[in-house]
């Protein structure tokens, strides 16, 4: 079988998504299928075809202003030539979307069913009906997280979204997904029901899968890593992917000041863009009088990554949009780390409350703080409920599972 998967983003280092989308290719390809992923880059002298993680990738040239994607994900005509010629030089029998809401964009799906193939796609967040990472659903500060409303509509749209706001656009979604689409899944069923709730017809869930090493860092790599950030003698908390006030990285300051009278030990590492932090973080955490205890750590690809996820004691996720599943959860709970995650969207899914961490609603700056602190406080906890996170991965998210599921899905017929 010949299988084409669409990403907007094709470096795997960029983010968890993309990792798997090329660990599920590899996998793919050990059992004997072709592989080969289409994403698109800004500059034109980079849209050439290479090879990422031995799988032949497409690159194709778009650039726009970022606030016109509500218009241009519809249909991006910039790429419209160069990916027919892909689909005529590939020939998929399968062309499976991962990341299409930005450059790709949808009208990719229509091309890929008049192509021929048998056209799926993945939905690993909220973009198919709300551009916010639904970060109003929950009423915010103010309900402290508990006034649940997901519907997108005009009324709530129009302020959260203001020019990114495009009237038809999620009708239209829909259309090409119930035309051009042969089966749409979720990665968790908590998107899978937000999804339903917006009118969108999600055929399966399919949860997020993640290819774990067998080897992971030896104590002196990890020693030596304590040692680069000085963390030696530290209890070390750690937070990591995209840096934003959506994923609680705010709230996990002020976390960190309720912790410091009992743990003056503690240190949080922050695994993400630098300059964003420096920019956007720091100064909150000078004004709480934390800034002393966090170590940004930039952004961090291979040993190194696996490094820092090592050198860690707890991992913690305290988004406040909807964090659909959360493969950072996955990440750490492939080193034995238990994970104290937001109680909003699919970590529920991922994490087993009481069993591989806690589940807390990051509003609840107390209660999530408390929680973080249990384990901070408790080593044969901690390291037990990190041995109960490494065995439910193994069991039942490895990439070998996904694999399973998609051919599945790649075999089965289309539903009407």
């Amino acid at each position: 079988m010949r299988i084409l998967f669409l990403s907007d983003i094709v470096d795997p280092g960029v983010g968890s998504s993309v990792r798997q989308t090329f660990q599920l290719a590899r996998e793919l390809r050990k059992r004997g299928h072709d592989t080969a992923v289409v994403g698109t880059v800004r500059d034109a002298a980079d849209a050439t075809p290479t090879e990422v993680d031995d799988c032949q990738v497409y690159r194709l040239h778009s650039e726009y202003p970022r606030r016109f994607r509500a218009w241009t994900s519809m249909h991006n005509k910039q790429i419209d030539a160069p990916f027919e010629q892909v689909l005529q030089e590939w020939r998929p029998d399968v062309v499976h979307g991962q990341l299409v809401h930005e450059h790709l964009g949808y009208h990719t799906l229509t091309q890929s069913k008049r192509a021929g193939a048998r056209v799926l796609l993945t939905a690993h967040d909220v973009m198919t009906f709300c551009y916010q990472k639904l970060t109003c659903f929950h009423g915010g500060e103010e309900s402290g997280g508990t006034d649940f409303d997901v519907v997108a509509r005009a009324s709530k749209c129009i302020p959260c979204q203001r020019f990114r706001f495009r009237p038809g656009r999620n009708a239209h979604i829909r259309k090409v997904l119930g035309r051009d689409v042969d089966r749409f899944h979720a990665v968790s069923d908590a998107l899978a029901d937000i999804l339903r709730a917006n009118d969108l017809t999600v055929h399966r869930t399919v949860h997020n899968a993640l290819d774990w090493a067998d080897t992971l860092p030896s104590d002196a790599d990890v020693a030596s890593f304590r040692r680069r950030f000085g963390l030696e003698g530290k209890q070390v908390l750690a937070i990591g992917g995209r840096l934003h006030s959506q994923k609680g990285v705010g709230k996990l300051l002020e976390m960190l000041r309720l912790l410091r009278p009992q743990f003056p030990d503690v240190r949080l590492i922050v695994m993400g863009r630098r300059e964003i932090y420096d920019s956007e973080f720091a100064p909150q955490a000078k004004d709480l009088g934390v800034a002393d205890l966090v170590v940004p750590t930039d952004w961090l690809n291979g040993d190194e990554l696996a490094q820092a996820y090592a050198a860690a004691d707890v991992f913690v996720t305290p988004s406040l949009c909807f964090d659909t599943f959360g493969l950072v959860n996955l990440e750490a709970m492939e080193h034995a780390k238990p994970v104290v995650a937001t109680s909003f969207g699919g970590s529920c899914e991922v994490v087993e409350h009481g069993v591989t961490g806690f589940i807390a609603n990051p509003f609840d700056l107390e209660t999530f703080a408390g929680a973080i602190a249990k384990l901070l406080g408790d080593e044969a906890c901690r390291l037990e409920m990190g041995r109960q996170g490494r065995l439910r991965l193994e069991s039942r998210f490895g990439i070998a599972r996904l694999a399973d599921e998609c051919l599945d899905e790649y075999g089965s017929p289309a539903l009407a």
